[in-house]
């Protein structure tokens, strides 16, 4: 019996040789793929330095600016040489031409004290000296010598120069003292004036009041409803630029939509030309294969690049940009697809004796329609975020508004306001989309 059974075994094993012993790499490929990967990591960390780019980072920006993201900052300055200490306020500041804060207080003594961040930090001013308040500690900096002099040890949140002293009060904002002049930064959560700017007449105005004289109160300016004042103070927004922004956010949105459209309808028929089961010419498939690889090699951006300087800057050059690229990168999904058709269905239609058009019509399409929809609307989605990348470069759309807001280092609610309006743009797309796709295929498409 014992005999029988491993003659059997040797009997088996002769036949399948390959599953008792298998070819080395298909044996320990997939260790050696897990090790290469390992050692390809070290590499790169090696390569690109990481862990002295990790010491070197200025982790520390990155809440200030996502601080600054949802927070402005107002920032009086008070000259001590004058009879009087008051406060000037830079041109535009959020709190109009003429402010009066009430967390700046002028005392009877002739100083003034002002809350920057509630009792914990307050900063008094007076012509001789600065108090400033901190987390409980009171530090005060003497203006009598000539340069600013703080008296005793300064804390680790105030920085002393040759001329110079700077208080990091955290958050709530910072104090720069000199010998004449003191400027302090408040810090507020919010974005200022969103609504309405200081220019407008409804600015300062609670919100029930602006109600009141939206629905029953008096014309705010002769000839003029106040419903189309406010709309027109709202669109017209000098610091927040609401008009301009919806339009350029307005502007990729038909880029992305005009390009991907174009790039779809070009690419469809030359796709069929590309397809070695479709069209049985070597000549003809190498030569559309490559044109597609040719569009879709090169990046959007270089693209836009190429045609800001064609064209000049605006969103023609943005749209012709998408629409080269999709077309080389849907002619590549297309083809590809109807290479990977079923020829039986195609065989059965061409079998009843019909023309070529309705081959391609009943025995193709209802093989390529679900990549052909669900590709599209992908690269739809997807265009509208390279849209705005690529305006970044002159190619119009909210891309350039984008660039020039973090180009200033100053702005960056502006940055996030329109960073929250591609957020919302990309969502509602992708709702549309799979709606769309749900509609013509199906509900059980995935």
């Amino acid at each position: 019996m014992t005999m029988t059974n491993a003659s059997h075994a040797a009997s088996i094993e002769e036949r399948f040789p390959e599953a008792f012993n298998p070819p080395f790499l298909k044996r320990f490929g997939p260790l050696l793929t897990v090790i290469a990967l390992i050692l390809y990591g070290i590499y790169s960390v090696w390569f690109f330095d990481i862990p002295k780019i990790v010491a070197e980072a200025h982790w520390e920006r990155v809440g200030l600016y996502l601080g600054e993201w949802i927070s402005y900052d107002v920032q009086p300055e008070f000259r001590l040489s004058g009879s009087k200490i008051t406060p000037r306020y830079p041109r535009f500041s959020p709190l109009g031409d003429d402010p009066h804060p009430d967390w700046v207080t002028q005392n009877a003594d002739g100083t003034v004290t002002v809350d920057v961040g509630g009792t914990q930090k307050m900063v008094t001013l007076s012509k001789t000296e600065v108090t400033v308040l901190n987390h409980g500690q009171s530090v005060v900096v003497a203006l009598t010598s000539g340069q600013p002099k703080v008296v005793g040890t300064p804390p680790a949140w105030m920085t002393v120069y040759d001329d110079n002293v700077l208080a990091n009060l955290g958050f709530a904002g910072d104090v720069s003292i000199d010998v004449d002049r003191v400027k302090i930064r408040k810090r507020f959560l919010g974005w200022p004036n969103f609504i309405f700017d200081t220019q407008s007449k409804f600015f300062g105005k609670s919100a029930s009041e602006v109600a009141t004289l939206l629905i029953s109160g008096p014309q705010l300016e002769k000839g003029t409803s106040n419903w189309a004042l406010a709309f027109d103070n709202f669109w017209n927004n000098s610091g927040w630029q609401h008009g301009d922004v919806i339009t350029k956010l307005l502007q990729t949105i038909v880029m992305a939509f005009l390009g991907t459209l174009l790039g779809a309808v070009f690419s469809f028929p030359m796709a069929f030309l590309a397809a070695r089961n479709i069209t049985p010419n070597r000549f003809a498939n190498h030569l559309f294969k490559r044109f597609f690889d040719f569009l879709r090699s090169m990046d959007m951006l270089i693209w836009a690049l190429f045609f800001t300087r064609a064209f000049g800057p605006g969103p023609l050059a943005g749209s012709a940009a998408v629409f080269f690229t999709e077309t080389g990168t849907l002619g590549k999904i297309y083809s590809e697809a109807l290479e990977n058709i079923d020829d039986k269905p195609r065989e059965g239609v061409s079998s009843t004796g019909a023309d070529n058009v309705l081959v391609q019509r009943y025995g193709v399409m209802p093989q390529i329609v679900p990549v052909i929809v669900s590709q599209t609307l992908y690269q739809w989605e997807s265009n509208v975020r390279g849209a705005t990348i690529i305006g970044a470069v002159g190619a119009g759309g909210i891309g350039l508004k984008l660039w020039e807001a973090m180009a200033t280092n100053a702005n960056w609610e502006n940055v996030a306001y329109m960073v929250l309006l591609i957020l919302i743009v990309v969502f509602l797309f992708d709702m549309a989309s799979n709606a769309l796709r749900t509609r013509l295929m199906g509900p059980n498409v995935r």
